[in-house]
């Protein structure tokens, strides 16, 4: 099977969940500077969701330009990802509603881990699918970057329960990592 369906039905929901988030952010009562502070904590999750889902978007991109056809594990691999992502709105929501509460922001970290390891599974059932020799496989390797973030998250998690704004920073610094472009699929791609 071609990938052009899964393709588009994966930036059409990735597009849905940044939709989804920003509707959700309500706009303050009043119209003085001041009272744009109430919706401080909504807007800051936002914004790191926002990065989150954008570097989703660019990894997916990536990773599909390595795939020549899909079968059904690599749908249903897909769509496990998909569901994880799509839960971002409710959990920014809840997170940035509750000025970075304690289980808030566990959740939040919850979903993280969760999105990490289902791109994670993806893309090993993307190698399995295409062979050791692939270009994602070549791409990846052990995939360093990708499990570091996964044991950033948990680690994050964890600190939570020391204080949540510590997990918050767990997050934030995983997002940085990524948003240092990573090369390893173009260069595989382009060689």
């Amino acid at each position: 099977m071609k990938k052009t369906r899964m393709e588009a039905f994966s930036d059409g929901v990735l597009a849905i969940i940044i939709t989804i988030m920003v509707l959700e952010m309500k706009p303050p009562h009043g119209s003085e500077l001041k009272d744009l502070e109430a919706v401080g904590p909504v807007f800051i999750s936002y914004i790191l969701s926002f990065l989150y889902i954008g570097i989703y978007w660019n990894n997916h991109h990536h990773l599909l330009h390595t795939v020549h056809q899909v079968n059904g594990k690599i749908l249903w691999a897909n769509l496990n990802l998909l569901f994880w992502l799509s839960l971002m709105p409710f959990v920014t929501g809840w997170m940035g509603e509750n000025h970075f509460g304690k289980w808030p922001v566990v959740l939040y970290g919850a979903d993280l881990i969760s999105a990490a390891i289902s791109y994670f599974i993806l893309s090993q059932v993307i190698i399995k699918s295409h062979g050791i020799h692939s270009e994602l496989a070549k791409a990846v390797g052990k995939d360093r970057k990708g499990i570091i973030s996964i044991l950033v998250y948990a680690l994050g998690i964890g600190a939570c329960f020391i204080h949540p704004y510590v997990g918050f920073v767990f997050y934030l610094l995983v997002a940085i990592i990524w948003l240092i472009p990573d090369r390893r699929i173009e260069k595989v791609l382009i060689d």
